[in-house]
């Protein structure tokens, strides 16, 4: 009797020992990001389609309804999140198709030297060529099949920091894919800048589908966070490097391409629910860290807004986050871009042209693969838009996304949410105006913009490694 005592006792030590260690473990990081996403999930408020692996993370986690990412364009939106600096600093790494040099510290190399299993699947920091910037391998790790291939190889006993980087909703879409999904097309909503016909309404069916399909990839990562015992124990983060792939969103600094989802989850440390305050991809470096207790680099602009996730306070260094974007894809006559800078307070977005006298979405006439407008990506919707360009029935909306635009745009977001409305050239809004550009200059000083410090376009003076005029998935 004692004999099978003392083996119960010895089995029932063994388990408080295991969950002891389970719960004193390192916690992971799982970052799960979408490759052109905009706000269209369940957890949002939009339920066109069904999105139970995002609102699942949602319902005991933290939804911020207003998080942005530094570009609207994917190569320097993720060099953002990973360096945890602004596009502008990092020299080449502010292009798409460029390359991100080495020298500038990434949260996960520094958790690789802090004891943190690295890896990769999908779509990492891209497009462009990381090996010229020094890189051996993807700057957010090195690449696995998939996670469940990365978990069944890791040491058990160490903590790790995965990325999935999924290509949805990307264009090109598969036409058939939204055959399998199920739609409320009572709840689809049509963009103010796009006509609402049946071929923007097919584009946008296309790009749900690809939605869809995203929201399977969360759901399956999560199911293997909950078979391995990790669920509890990981920083879960899902959020998209830009908005949707569609006119005037991608590549742009309105709201519908800078205002990303973010819905980060963490066992029980964070206080659930939604928040208000305005974040950006480029604190997203500092707050991992932050999470895991591993000290920030000086190099990192953003800041931790680990604080927001454990508490109902509010702090006022989150009223405010400034985007940008440089040389999008080779869409302009000698390559160049279309450089931005924008301002976005709780209740305007104020944006600087920088070189008003080109064509925002790329040149009207092109020999580049992308083709007319280029910085648009290829699809029925901007197909629609560039053949009724001349019909007076829809000039508004070309103008809303392919025409020139002034150097300085104003919007005041709680009368026009849409950003259809300039109201620069306005006297009443003269002070206002005069407000954000000051912050703005501010900002680009404190950050050491080289387009305030030189006349020069630096950007534009770098390589493309896309190749010009090749055609290439961005």
């Amino acid at each position: 009797m004692k004999m099978y005592l003392s083996t119960a006792l010895f089995a029932l030590a063994t388990i408080i020992a295991t969950a002891q260690q389970k719960t004193s473990a390192k916690p992971n990081v799982l970052f799960i990001v979408a490759d052109d996403m905009s706000k269209n999930a369940g957890a949002y408020g939009d339920y066109t389609i069904s999105t139970p692996g995002i609102d699942g993370i949602a319902k005991d986690g933290v939804v911020f309804d207003h998080a942005y990412c530094t570009a609207s364009s994917c190569s320097p939106s993720r060099a953002s999140i990973l360096t945890g600096m602004y596009p502008h600093q990092l020299k080449e790494g502010g292009n798409l198709w460029g390359t991100l040099p080495v020298s500038y510290p990434t949260y996960t190399r520094i958790l690789a030297e802090n004891g943190y299993q690295i890896g990769l699947t999908g779509k990492g920091w891209g497009p462009g060529d990381f090996t010229v910037g020094g890189y051996k391998e993807n700057p957010a790790g090195p690449d696995f099949k998939n996670f469940a291939a990365f978990l069944n190889t890791s040491d058990k006993s160490k903590p790790f920091c995965f990325w999935i980087g999924s290509h949805d909703p990307h264009r090109p879409y598969e036409s058939d894919l939204k055959n399998s999904v199920k739609f409320n097309l009572d709840a689809l909503r049509v963009p103010a800048w796009l006509p609402d016909n049946a071929t923007v309404r097919e584009d946008l069916m296309d790009y749900y589908a690809a939605v869809k399909r995203f929201d399977q990839t969360v759901e399956e990562a999560v199911a293997l966070l909950k078979k391995n015992g990790q669920y509890d124990n990981t920083l879960i983060i899902v959020t998209s490097d830009n908005g949707m792939p569609f006119p005037r969103v991608k590549a742009n600094a309105y709201d519908a391409s800078t205002n990303i989802p973010l819905v980060m989850r963490f066992g029980k440390q964070f206080k659930t629910g939604r928040r208000t305050e305005l974040v950006s991809l480029v604190d997203i470096g500092p707050t991992i860290l932050d999470a895991m207790k591993v000290m920030s680099p000086s190099s990192m602009t953003g800041k931790s807004f680990l604080p927001l996730l454990s508490t109902a306070a509010k702090d006022p260094r989150f009223d405010i986050v400034f985007t940008e974007r440089e040389r999008h894809a080779s869409v302009r006559q000698n390559n160049v871009g279309y450089p931005m800078r924008a301002v976005r307070t709780k209740q305007y977005l104020y944006i600087e042209n920088l070189r008003p006298e080109r064509w925002p979405a790329g040149d009207p006439k092109s020999e580049q693969a992308t083709g007319s407008f280029g910085d648009i990506d290829p699809g029925l919707a901007k197909q629609f838009l560039v053949e009724n360009r001349d019909n007076p029935a829809y000039t508004q909306y070309a103008g809303w996304s392919l025409e020139k635009r002034p150097a300085i745009e104003l919007y005041d977001l709680v009368k026009d949410p849409n950003q259809l409305k300039n109201l620069a050239g306005y006297k009443q809004y003269t002070s206002i105006k005069l407000q954000l550009g000051a912050k703005l200059t501010i900002w680009r000083k404190k950050t050491s913009d080289p387009l305030l410090l030189s006349k020069e376009d630096v950007f534009d003076s770098y390589p493309y490694y896309g190749g010009k005029g090749k055609k290439v998935k961005e």
